[in-house]
C-alpha cells in the first residue's frame, strides 16, 4: 500500500496475522459459502423452464382445464357432430357450434379476458384438400367461438415440420385467422425455452412458449392416418409444442406422445374430421387418400377423443399403444362409450 492508503489505518502486526491453520479454516468457510450460494442460484435460476427447480421427481403438468361446475353432470363429455341427413354440405362453423354447444357452450371453457391459444395442426406444406393440416374453416369457427365467449386475445400457433411460413400460408390458416381477428405466431428460435417435462422419454426439451403460456389452450387437430403412430389427432398434435430434433423421438413415438399429453392438458379438444386423410399420413399429398366425413369431435378428454376418432380411419384403440398409456396414466379414458356421449 502507498503511505496515503495507510493513513488512518491500524498497522497489522505479525502477531495479528492468522496462522496457517486458521487461514485454512477461513478458506474452507468461504468455499462453503460459495458452494451454498451456487446451490441457491441453481434453485432460483430455472433456465426459463417449467418446474426445472423441482428436485422431487414428480411429473410437471400444464393443466388448462377449468373446474367443472355442478351443471357439468348434465352436459356431454364427448360430442360428435355430423351432417344431418338432408344437409349435403354442412359448414364447419355449424358443426363446430353444434359440438361445443353439446358440451355446454364455449363459455364453459373460456372466461372473459382470457388469452387463448388455438393449436391446430399446421405441420405440412399442403392445401386444405390434402387433409394434412387442420381445416382453416374449423380453425376459424373455433376462433369465433372463443371471441364470442369473451376472450381478450386469440393466438394461433404451431411448430411446423416443413418451412413454417409456407405451411401457414398454403394451409389457408394464416389468412383465415387474421380475417377472424386472431394473432398468428410462427415458430422462431427466441420463442423456445428448455423446459423440464419429466416424462419417460421427454425429460428436458425446447418448448414453444407461445403454445403454453396462455390462459387457455384449445387443441384443434385434424384426424388422419400416421405411418408410425397409426393415427394422429389430439394427443399426437402436441408434437407441435416441441422444438429441437423431434425425429429423434420416433424410435419411441408412443411413449413420447403419452409424455406430451401428460404435460399438456387442454381446456378443450375440437377434432377436425370434415375431410380425413385415411392413408399415407401424416403428410399426404394425394386427394384420393382423403375422405369427406363432415364430422367434428369435441371433448375435454383427449384420450377419448382419439379413441373414437381413430375409428374414422378404420383403426381400433387397442392397436394404438399411446392410447393405452394415456388411459393408464389417468389422462382420460379409452372407453369413450362410457362417457356421456352427445351425438348431434
Amino acid at each position: 500500500m502507498t503511505s496515503r492508503e495507510n493513513e488512518g489505518k491500524p498497522e497489522l502486526k505479525p502477531a495479528d496475522r492468522p496462522g496457517r491453520r486458521e487461514a485454512l479454516v477461513r478458506l474452507g468457510s468461504a468455499a462453503g459459502v460459495l458452494v451454498a450460494s451456487a446451490g441457491v442460484g441453481r434453485l432460483v435460476y430455472d433456465r426459463g423452464g417449467f418446474g426445472a427447480s423441482d428436485d422431487q421427481g414428480t411429473r410437471q403438468v400444464r393443466d388448462y382445464r377449468t373446474a367443472p361446475g355442478p351443471e357439468a353432470k348434465e352436459l356431454g363429455e364427448l360430442a360428435i357432430a355430423r351432417a344431418k341427413i338432408d344437409e349435403l354440405a354442412p359448414t364447419a362453423e355449424a358443426l363446430v357450434g353444434r359440438a361445443i354447444d353439446a358440451l355446454g357452450g364455449m363459455k364453459r371453457f373460456i372466461s372473459r379476458g382470457d388469452v387463448v391459444v388455438v393449436k391446430p395442426n399446421i405441420g405440412w406444406d399442403r392445401l386444405p384438400m390434402h387433409a394434412a393440416n387442420t381445416s382453416p374453416d374449423v380453425v376459424g369457427a373455433v376462433i369465433e367461438q372463443a371471441f364470442n365467449a369473451g376472450a381478450k386475445k386469440v393466438i394461433v400457433a404451431d411448430g411446423s415440420c416443413n418451412e413454417a411460413e409456407r405451411c401457414f400460408q398454403r394451409s389457408g390458416i394464416w389468412r383465415k385467422a387474421y380475417g377472424m381477428g386472431a394473432e398468428v405466431i410462427l415458430p422462431a428460435e427466441h420463442r423456445y425455452r428448455t423446459t423440464r417435462i419429466k416424462g419417460e422419454v421427454l425429460d428436458e426439451w425446447p418448448i414453444f412458449t407461445t403454445l403454453v403460456d396462455a390462459d387457455k389452450v384449445i387443441n384443434v387437430p385434424i384426424a388422419k392416418h400416421h405411418n408410425l403412430a397409426k393415427y394422429t389427432a389430439a394427443m399426437k398434435n402436441w408434437y407441435g409444442v416441441l422444438g429441437g430434433r423431434r425425429n429423434r423421438l420416433h424410435q419411441n413415438i408412443d411413449t413420447s406422445i403419452a409424455d406430451l399429453a401428460t404435460f399438456m392438458r387442454p381446456s378443450l379438444v375440437v377434432v377436425d374430421a370434415m375431410r380425413v386423410l385415411v392413408r399415407n399420413g401424416p403428410q399426404g399429398g394425394n386427394v384420393d387418400d382423403t375422405k369427406v366425413m363432415n364430422t367434428i369431435i369435441a371433448s375435454v378428454d383427449q384420450v377419448a377423443a382419439d379413441s373414437f376418432g381413430c375409428t374414422l380411419i378404420g383403426q381400433h384403440r387397442d392397436n394404438i399403444p399411446y392410447l393405452k398409456m394415456g388411459h393408464e396414466r389417468g389422462l382420460g379414458t379409452m372407453m369413450w362409450e362410457n362417457l356421456r356421449v352427445r351425438e348431434v
